[in-house]
């Protein structure tokens, strides 16, 4: 496959070049470079997107790559397979590894963060009595799983509930350190909480953790590619992603990783006897898969590099910002997020007094043209809204023309 000099997407040089643009220049509020990027996206013009934190649509850049290695795989069938195939795959590994800080012999790709998260699960060796700490408000699939693990081996879940508003990062710190006993094995916490997009002090939690002999698994479906961090900077043992989010990669993608010493004692989800039990890639035998899909993240990482993570991270807070502080005064709406930048990025939650969610996401729908999400779940009775780098202060300006008439 042609992976080697990928170059900055066709179409953005000149958009680039036009803002001259350099490493550290800020281009949050710029709607016409943001607009530029906007025609990188074939956007349906029935609705106003708000929903991206399900997962995000490819720009063009990243579906003509998509494209061009599903061609080129259906052409040369097999013969890839057991002739290149396998040197792609490290250099795929490679590549992810550098762009989320770790090494690559930590990581491996997974379809998705559910399969990540139910590998670690899944392969603990755990004993009757064992208990595990999580909170309500992780995602569904996550929570099933544990009680799967509940009924088979006898272990204990133990559920708290994260606070929509936390005074500081103690107050998180303490809910998980004040669940720990003597049979703690595993905490499992959301890097960002799927149904508010509520942050977490990960790395302070891992230390606590660590300090008192407990593992940690990180549920980072949100993270990679949304706002910048580095899995080596938070301590945790295990970590797992969906890269079909805000990397932009074809479905299908994700990663899981394992920190070195805690490789060995991870049973293998899929039978795998080829791979010595420190080598991560025992855990990666899921069968015949599409392959296209692991080629194409090299791109989808060049596109976001180009842009620049730092730079894409500052849009999505100043898309954030601009919509919040603008219904902020009403007292009729209900901010489920706390909007401090450490504490939130793109995706925010927003309720409406007397409305249930399902009749707030229809009625955003079907009135206002906009989609989103209902969300009626533990703390949390609202709309998930999640614009991206492609959403413009027009369209939000609708959301919130939206609120406020829906809130009288």
């Amino acid at each position: 496959m042609a992976l080697s000099g990928i170059a900055i997407p066709f179409g953005l040089e000149k958009l680039f070049a036009a803002h001259h643009l350099s490493p550290s220049e800020s281009l949050a509020d710029d709607d016409d470079f943001w607009s530029g990027l906007r025609n990188q996206y074939q956007l349906k013009p029935d609705y106003i997107n708000l929903e991206n934190g399900y997962y995000n649509l490819m720009p063009k850049p990243i579906l003509d790559a998509c494209i061009e290695q599903l061609q080129q795989l259906n052409y040369e069938a097999s013969f890839y397979k057991r002739t290149k195939m396998a040197n792609d795959k490290v250099m795929v590994r490679e590549t992810v590894a550098a762009l989320v800080g770790c090494q690559k012999d930590e990581i491996i790709i997974t379809r998705n963060t559910t399969e990540g998260m139910d590998t670690v699960i899944c392969g603990l060796d755990w004993k009757v009595g064992d208990e595990a700490i999580m909170a309500e408000q992780d995602y569904g699939a996550m929570l099933d799983m544990f009680k799967q693990q509940e009924k088979r081996y006898g272990i204990i879940n133990k559920i708290i509930s994260i606070p929509n508003h936390p005074k500081n990062d103690d107050e998180i710190v303490h809910l998980y350190e004040s669940a720990i006993t003597k049979n703690t094995k595993l905490i499992m916490l959301s890097h960002m909480i799927n149904i508010t997009g509520q942050i977490l002090p990960v790395k302070k939690i891992c230390d606590m953790a660590h300090a008192k002999g407990v593992k940690v698994l990180v549920d980072g479906a949100h993270a990679i590619a949304h706002f910048e961090f580095k899995i080596s900077d938070l301590n945790c043992d295990y970590y797992a992603s969906s890269l079909h989010k805000w990397l932009s990669v074809p479905l299908g993608a994700g990663i899981l990783y394992v920190q070195k010493n805690n490789i060995e004692g991870l049973w293998p989800l899929f039978g795998e006897q080829g791979y010595a039990a420190n080598d991560i890639r025992k855990l990666n035998h899921t069968g015949t898969h599409p392959m296209h899909t692991e080629l194409t993240i090299p791109f989808a990482i060049n596109f976001y590099k180009s842009i620049g993570s730092k730079r894409k991270e500052e849009r999505l807070q100043f898309l954030k910002k601009y919509w919040t502080s603008k219904i902020a005064n009403n007292s009729n709406v209900i901010l489920n997020t706390p909007l401090e930048p450490a504490r939130s990025c793109a995706i925010a939650n927003v309720g409406i007094k007397n409305m249930t969610p399902a009749v707030m996401a229809e009625t955003l729908l079907k009135k206002y043209k906009i989609w989103t999400v209902a969300i009626s779940y533990a703390n949390v009775q609202g709309c998930r809204i999640t614009p991206n780098i492609y959403t413009t202060c027009k369209e939000l300006d609708q959301l919130v023309k939206a609120l406020n008439e829906m809130s009288v």
